[in-house]
């Protein structure tokens, strides 16, 4: 009860400013993190990065924050705004009547985005990074904050448009409207290049939300399970003289973290002995207790 009334009350507080979080000195040891994204910025870029992050701050705040996150832009390669973080509740998929939205969809929303950020759901949590090692939920934690408020507040009548985890307000709409509108990782084709992504990206300008990251509907890697014994089992049915399933083969692949993690799984469902390469300990720890993999070499 103490971790849902704590939920409850962060999903209908937005950023606490008054007092605010204490800073993040070190990041939490126990779960992965992201590793530093490439930091490719000019100095005028870092000013314009630092400018995106605080505009979410009332500006006699930001003599204490734009040295916070100019320090987590340069170690990190982004500013993922950590004190703001929830703390004291744990992240997950609470049942539905649990949350504080007004609305029906509204709860819905604030389930699904809980799930994509549960730690036994999401590649890097605290990155906000479901899956893919790209696919974000939201850039950084204040955007979490005003958009669970939104959610919380929203009315059958009214619309939230959301623009690469950038939350941009309620407008009234008609009950038949979608409550929520969301476009990701949007970039003119021609400046749509690695570096250039990167840099954006750094900037927080736009963000890769994958397919169900950033519109908060993965499930997991049980998700892609069915999709993957599949793809097995007419692998063998194509190239194995139409063999019905998999007893006595041996399936080498590689990759155990997101998505990929589905593969042990889908070999053991098949019956093939599956022999998977991880370079990961974490997702090859998570594998071993989740029982989708029975041994460790």
């Amino acid at each position: 009860m103490k971790n849902v009334a704590a939920m409850r009350a962060c999903m209908a507080e937005g950023l606490p400013l008054k007092p605010m979080p204490p800073p993040v000195k070190e990041l939490d040891p126990s779960v992965p993190h992201a590793p530093r994204c490439p930091l490719i910025l000019s100095p005028d870029d870092a000013r314009f990065a630092l400018a995106n992050a605080l505009r979410y701050f009332p500006e006699e705040l930001h003599a204490e924050l734009a040295p916070e996150f100019a320090e987590e832009l340069r170690r990190y390669g982004h500013i993922y705004m950590y004190r703001f973080r929830p703390v004291g509740w744990e992240m997950k998929a609470y049942p539905f009547h649990c949350y504080p939205a007004r609305t029906t969809a509204g709860k819905a929303l604030q389930l699904m985005i809980c799930n994509n950020l549960d730690r036994r759901v999401a590649q890097f949590p605290h990155e906000l990074v479901t899956y893919g090692g790209t696919g974000h939920v939201f850039q950084n934690w204040a955007q979490f904050r005003l958009a669970v408020k939104y959610i919380n507040d929203m009315t059958d009548e009214q619309t939230m448009p959301m623009y690469s985890g950038h939350p941009a307000g309620l407008y009234p709409s008609p009950k038949s409207a979608p409550r929520v509108i969301i476009t990701n990782g949007m970039v003119i084709p021609h400046y749509s290049d690695g570096e250039t992504f990167e840099r954006l990206r750094a900037m927080g300008c736009t963000m890769y939300g994958q397919m169900t990251a950033g519109s908060y509907c993965y499930i997991g890697p049980q998700g892609i399970v069915h999709g993957t014994t599949l793809t097995l089992l007419n692998a063998g049915r194509r190239y194995l003289n139409g063999c019905e399933d998999l007893h006595g083969k041996v399936y080498v692949t590689s990759g155990l973290g997101g998505m990929s993690g589905a593969q042990g799984k889908a070999s053991r469902i098949c019956g093939a002995i599956g022999v998977i390469a991880e370079v990961c300990r974490a997702a090859i720890d998570k594998r071993k207790a989740q029982g989708w993999v029975d041994e460790v070499f």
